[in-house]
């Protein structure tokens, strides 16, 4: 673990702000430091994303018609969403398996800003996510992927996705502290991350759904967020640029009200987590 610093009291000169920030880098260059000897760390968000690739594009790709337009264009930016969407799964694993050894409670006993222990790890799951959205991006481009609208509107779709991130890093954060097992965590994915990415649009189009499955799709916030992306990318087939929802018309708008209700909502609830922790 890499080494904590010095109690800030010693150092007046230094803000309480400098210190947390000091101290949450060296949470998260402690999460680095992990990836570099475990590299398995790192399997959920590049492995996995290039095996959906491969599964979709090359294996189901062939029987699946998007009308008007090229499955693979149609494809990726749900991809993108979707890697984006798991962004919770490593923040949650890492706070429980700290709860797990005592990591935290050393942190506790230690002259540390209490704020490092959150921040540094939503800053490293944020890095982690970062990279393989940076490796699912070149797996794009390598399937025949392109953007089509230029580099503005590229740069707002991948911001859009940095957003999205964050927001599911904010949800892994607060889930991380109330979770009792990896197991759970890991068993969270399967539960309600798979189903609201699969019951989207990300991987097909919703309108050959049966009716009430397709109304679910529809309003599932992810679709909003994978719309949002194809219409940034440029990879909207023909005449699905608006919807039979507000969220897929405006999507966005949507999208960014998602996610910053989701951080509105689960960061100050994880900072209230974790200081009931610090009082039990």
């Amino acid at each position: 673990m890499a080494t904590l610093t010095a109690e800030p009291t010693s150092r007046p000169f230094i803000t309480r702000l400098g210190w947390a920030v000091s101290d949450s880098w060296t949470v998260v260059r402690r999460h680095l430091t992990h990836i570099r000897y475990m590299p398995d760390k790192l399997l959920d968000v590049t492995i996995q994303p290039i095996m959906f690739v491969v599964l979709f594009a090359y294996v189901f790709g062939s029987a699946i018609k998007v009308p008007g337009g090229d499955y693979r264009s149609f494809l990726m930016p749900g991809i993108y969403a979707q890697n984006m969407m798991f962004a919770s799964m490593p923040i949650m694993a890492a706070l429980v398996q700290d709860m797990q050894r005592g990591v935290i409670d050393r942190f506790r006993s230690l002259p540390m800003s209490r704020a490092a222990v959150l921040v540094g790890h939503a800053g490293a799951s944020f890095i982690e996510s970062m990279l393989g959205l940076v490796i699912m991006l070149l797996c794009g481009l390598f399937v025949g992927w392109r953007p089509e609208l230029g580099v503005g509107s590229t740069l707002g779709g991948i911001g859009l996705l940095m957003l999205f991130a964050f927001a599911m890093t904010s949800v892994g954060t607060f889930l991380g502290l109330i979770v009792k097992s990896v197991e759970a965590a890991q068993s969270f994915g399967f539960i309600v991350m798979f189903p609201l990415t699969f019951i989207a649009n990300t991987f097909v189009p919703t309108a050959g759904m049966p009716v009430w499955l397709r109304t679910v799709a529809n309003w599932n916030p992810v679709s909003a967020v994978v719309q949002a992306t194809r219409m940034l990318f440029g990879n909207l087939p023909p005449g699905t640029a608006g919807g039979p929802t507000w969220t897929l018309s405006h999507p966005v708008l949507s999208t960014l009200i998602f996610a910053c209700l989701l951080i509105a909502i689960f960061m100050p609830l994880a900072v209230w987590r974790f200081r009931r922790m610090l009082l039990e």
